[in-house]
């Protein structure tokens, strides 16, 4: 997957020059390339556009949904609670004046990958759900994403992180589901709540 074809055909699309985007990249690149960023990076970006790719035709607003998956954590900070926010911000400012996007329905998107709470709006749905399908994968493979995640907030002592840890993955099994859509509930709801029951005994 070219990521980088990806976005210059996005933004074209959506009105931004062809400077615009070799800077906006650039500068996208360079976020989601910083030395802290273990899980949060370009990797995390090409995984939720490939599960775009898939859903394509539930989308009623695809070109919403890829600018959010590109935005929605161009801004982060373990030590942070905002992040979504002013990555919402930030997404938002850099549209040109004239553009297709709807910027209103990208600030709520971004915001949205916050809470992961169900949407009456389907598209911020299915782009939670990208967002969260890691929580799927075999142990292996979510064992590597849950030790990612611990090297970004490695400013924080076990004994701090593992019972805030612990908290946030209950949350989720606390919620009547996971994911958002009946796709992903179907095919992904069973084997996440495994992974993170697992993780939770190990981090207790």
């Amino acid at each position: 997957m070219n990521l980088q074809k990806i976005y210059f055909e996005l933004l074209s699309n959506i009105g931004f020059s062809a400077n615009e985007i070799q800077k906006n990249w650039l500068d996208l690149e360079k976020a989601y390339s910083k030395k802290s960023r273990h899980y949060h990076n370009l990797t995390h970006i090409q995984d939720m556009i490939a599960c775009y790719e898939k859903y394509f035709d539930q989308l009623q607003f695809p070109n919403e949904v890829m600018y959010s998956i590109f935005y929605h954590d161009v801004i982060y900070s373990a030590s942070k609670k905002d992040n979504e926010l002013k990555s919402a911000e930030y997404a938002v400012k850099i549209l040109p004046k004239e553009t297709t996007l709807n910027s209103a329905l990208v600030f709520d998107m971004i915001c949205a990958t916050q809470l992961h709470q169900h949407n009456k709006i389907e598209d911020i749905n299915w782009l939670i759900d990208f967002d969260l399908k890691i929580l799927a994968r075999d142990w292996d493979n979510y064992k590597i994403y849950f030790e990612q995640i611990r090297k970004e907030y490695r400013i924080y002592p076990d004994f701090l992180y593992k019972p805030g840890r612990a908290k946030a993955l209950k949350h989720f099994l606390e919620n009547e589901f996971i994911f958002q859509t009946g796709e992903f509930r179907k095919l992904y709801e069973e084997k996440a709540r495994v992974n993170i029951e697992k993780e939770i005994k190990l981090l207790i």
